[in-house]
């Protein structure tokens, strides 16, 4: 990852949130008071992968996962559940109950996604690899995971995300660009936002569904930082607690959600969103 620019230090800054939280988890007291709000989410996820660690090392369930969650008021429910994705990732555990609702379960796949390229970026960015667990239904997931992690391995650089991405069978592009646009929006941390529309020109709605999920995750969390806002407008064309509706609706057209395939049709609903509303600024 890029160091020497703004954007560079930057996402150093969420790196060693992510450290942060899972150090001090470690010893039974995640702490991130001292933390801009802005990377507590970030924080929270690194608290979670220690957590799922040591639940798992100790056979106590999730206890350790379920009181952070508690201890948070599920504020930052997404990034917990993508941080104990990380922490099955490097188990190498396949399955997992989750601990609250069953779509939010799925999310651990892209922490799953996250981690495998964090730490096989060559093979991951490179040589396409994707590992046996995930070469089923849940392939699309852990590769918006690891979009999310290309935009720190680039340095949030547009030009070299679209080569990269546009080196990978077209059929994994759209969940590559999704975990783009949640990275984008999440961090905050962006370059030019107008070259990364114009690098990903081809997936605006993929940009737009990772861009709706990171609008959710702010504003579940109570704090929408400026840069984030920012980036959430230009990729959606609509406000972050609009965006972050778009989530609520599609999950409440999903009555019964219980598997990869009910996940991958609430992003196709938020897709629908984007695409609807497109439209009509068109008209």
């Amino acid at each position: 990852m890029p160091k020497s620019s703004p954007v560079g230090e930057k996402l150093l800054e969420v790196v060693a949130a992510f450290g942060k939280g899972y150090n001090s988890a470690l010893t039974g007291d995640p702490d991130v008071g001292d933390l801009p709000r802005r990377l507590h989410g970030f924080a929270f996820e690194g608290a979670a992968m220690s957590c799922t660690l040591l639940d798992t090392i100790t056979l106590s369930g999730n206890r350790r996962l379920r009181a952070l969650e508690e201890g948070t008021g599920g504020a930052y429910t997404h990034l917990i559940h993508v941080g104990a994705g990380w922490a099955l990732a490097r188990l190498r555990r396949t399955r997992w109950r989750g601990i609250g609702h069953p779509m939010l379960t799925w999310l651990a796949w892209d922490g799953w996604g996250f981690h495998q390229a964090y730490f096989n970026a060559r093979k991951v960015f490179h040589d396409h690899w994707v590992e046996r667990g995930a070469r089923g239904a849940t392939r699309s997931i852990r590769d918006q995971g690891t979009g999310r992690a290309l935009w720190f391995y680039t340095g949030a650089d547009p030009d070299l995300i679209a080569r990269l991405i546009g080196a990978y069978p077209r059929h994994r592009q759209g969940d590559l660009w999704a975990g783009i646009g949640l990275a984008a929006a999440y961090t905050g941390v962006v370059h030019e936002l107008d070259d990364l529309l114009a690098a990903g020109a081809g997936h605006r709605a993929d940009l737009a569904q990772g861009a709706a999920f990171a609008a959710k995750a702010h504003v579940l969390g109570g704090h929408v930082p400026s840069g984030s806002a920012r980036a959430v407008g230009l990729l959606t064309g609509v406000s972050p607690h609009q965006a972050a509706e778009w989530t609520d609706q599609a999950l409440a057209r999903i009555p019964r959600p219980a598997s990869p395939r009910d996940y991958e049709r609430w992003r196709a609903e938020i897709r629908g969103a984007y695409e609807r509303h497109a439209e009509d600024v068109l008209r």
